[in-house]
């Protein structure tokens, strides 16, 4: 299986935000997503995110999406929004393709780490995150302010 990964460029937005809404199925929460292809185009055009894809014969089977965000005790941070990889292809090494050029986009960028959620039945991305030394937190709660 020849896999490739690469910078993300604008046109390959709309195959993002299909795998964006496999990730929502998989959580068993498609009908949250109210994010567009134009919204999401937008937004990567005024530099809000960034990501790398991960490819299978031209197809977009992965996808690590991320941004930059501050913290006041920290500098800046990365923040790691999703990995994203097709059902199909899970397994295949793929997401530590992808976790590993995001880390490796953090230290190129001068980030003093990086940061991100993983949903606590999601064992198997756990389990992933365990192997690099993740610290998990506890005593912060997750808080969502919608418009």
């Amino acid at each position: 299986m020849n896999i490739t990964t690469r910078h993300g460029t604008r046109e390959d937005i709309p195959a993002v935000f299909e795998l964006v809404k496999e990730l929502a199925v998989y959580e068993k929460a498609l009908d949250q997503v109210s994010n567009t292809v134009d919204r999401m185009t937008q937004d990567y055009e005024q530099n809000l995110f960034d990501f790398y894809i991960a490819e299978s014969e031209g197809k977009a089977v992965g996808l690590a999406l991320f941004y930059f965000r501050y913290s006041t005790w920290k500098g800046k941070r990365l923040y790691l929004e999703d990995i994203i990889i097709t059902e199909t292809m899970r397994g295949n090494g793929i997401g530590k393709i992808l976790f590993d050029a995001v880390v490796k986009a953090a230290h190129e960028t001068n980030c003093t780490g990086m940061m991100w959620q993983v949903l606590d039945w999601n064992t198997s991305a756990v389990g992933f995150y365990r192997k690099y030394g993740t610290r998990f937190d506890d005593e912060w709660l997750n808080c969502h302010l919608d418009f």
